[in-house]
């Protein structure tokens, strides 16, 4: 049986092989990461929750991507500090995360370098030897993950509850967070502190921006020119939008009188959509592909009024930042993994999608489903962003040409 427990890719044959487990997990980490409970089959519960012992304790937070989903659990930081201001917290993240939120005041990061495969997760094991945790929030279910969560020591292994555990999860957690339907992601991760009696009511980021990427923000953006960025790609192209479609927009915005600049990190395939992007283009927006870094772009977010964008990770460092987003869903539902303050600008073309590609209304299809089919984004028309655009720039008072 062939198992990628440590490349890239996914590992959807693993899903429910009780094998697996007998033979890869218990017999070859028993030695170096910590036992697994005899009796874990059992153990599994929905206890009532428990607050953390009184005086010092501590957390170990373990989620290591992406990084919208890291951007999601920096609330969740923030209410543990509020709520519970003497509790030690550890994040077990990864590498590329750890270059966006590893300046958080008061945590502990321990780096997680996934493409190091076994080294990676040893020096995790390493890092965390001989410390044991009250509480362990394991707030991924991707079998890596899992496995990675071995070398984590807590009395409390608080994970997801049974509808949304895969990949053997539920072998790996002896609490679960409360089952709930119908939430965004980042009230789900909020809801890991109420096994510990507490509840994430108030959302904040107020991530770190160091001064020197707001200089470089305010070279690339000098003045106080109302800016529509656009990041045009997500981690899956089928989330993509046409580049063509998005000139259109850009050449209409620009006529607007608004300054445009395109945004992406430095991979092929950002390179190629913005070139793309570009040639289809009559306007000349500004090209800033590959040339940030993740705090440079935290900085060029605080110098523009919009973003237009897939669901992506700058979707949601943008929402974090206050910026208003222009949100592209077809492929996925904006209720659960769009921008969490404000959906008001995007299109929402999930329920369309869902029945002309699955055959029924999004109502009756299993939460968070992910519809990415060629062509789904084409359900996108140009006019229906124009449209959301408009309003944006309305809300926002901007004072604009054409």
């Amino acid at each position: 049986m062939a198992v990628d427990l440590w490349g890239e890719g996914p590992v959807e044959q693993n899903r429910s092989d009780g094998v697996l487990v007998d033979s890869f997990v218990c017999h070859r980490f028993r030695s170096p990461f910590a036992a697994i409970p005899p009796d874990i089959h059992q153990i599994v519960s929905s206890l009532p929750s428990r607050p953390l012992p009184s005086g010092e304790s501590s957390i170990c937070i373990l989620r290591t991507s992406a990084i919208g989903d890291v951007t999601h659990v920096v609330p969740l930081i923030r209410t543990l500090k509020e709520k519970a201001p003497r509790v030690s917290i550890t994040w077990i993240v990864g590498k590329l995360e750890q270059r966006l939120v590893g300046d958080l005041p008061g945590v502990e990061f321990v780096m997680f370098d996934k493409g190091k495969g076994r080294e990676g997760m040893r020096a995790v094991r390493q890092a965390l030897a001989g410390r044991r945790f009250d509480a362990l929030l394991h707030m991924q279910v991707a079998l890596r993950s899992n496995l990675l969560s071995l070398g984590v020591s807590a009395d409390r292994r608080i994970g997801y509850d049974r509808a949304r555990s895969k990949d053997l999860h539920g072998l790996f957690v002896n609490e679960r967070i409360p089952a709930r339907s119908g939430e965004h992601v980042l009230d789900a991760f909020g809801s890991f502190i109420e096994p510990l009696g507490m509840r994430q009511t108030d959302v904040a980021w107020d991530i770190p921006v160091p001064d020197d990427a707001h200089a470089w923000a305010h070279e690339q953006l000098p003045g106080d020119a109302p800016t529509l960025l656009v990041s045009p790609t997500s981690s899956h192209e089928l989330r993509n939008w046409r580049p063509e479609r998005y000139a259109a927009v850009i050449d209409h915005a620009m006529a607007r009188g608004l300054r445009v600049a395109l945004v992406g990190g430095p991979s092929s395939g950002e390179r190629a959509m913005a070139d793309a992007v570009l040639a289809a283009a009559t306007s000349t927006p500004m090209d800033l592909t590959g040339k940030d870094t993740l705090k440079r772009f935290m900085a060029l977010l605080g110098r523009t009024a919009m973003i237009l964008t897939p669901d992506s990770g700058p979707m949601h460092m943008a929402n974090a930042a206050g910026v208003k987003v222009l949100g592209l869903h077809a492929a996925s539902n904006p209720h659960r993994s769009g921008p969490y303050s404000d959906r008001r600008w995007c299109v929402n073309k999930y329920d369309e999608a869902s029945r002309r590609f699955l055959g029924k209304p999004a109502a009756d299809i299993a939460w968070g489903t992910k519809i990415e089919k060629p062509g789904v984004m084409d359900l996108i028309a140009v006019d229906e962003v124009i449209d959301r655009l408009e309003a944006c720039t309305d809300h926002l008072g901007l004072s604009l040409s054409g």
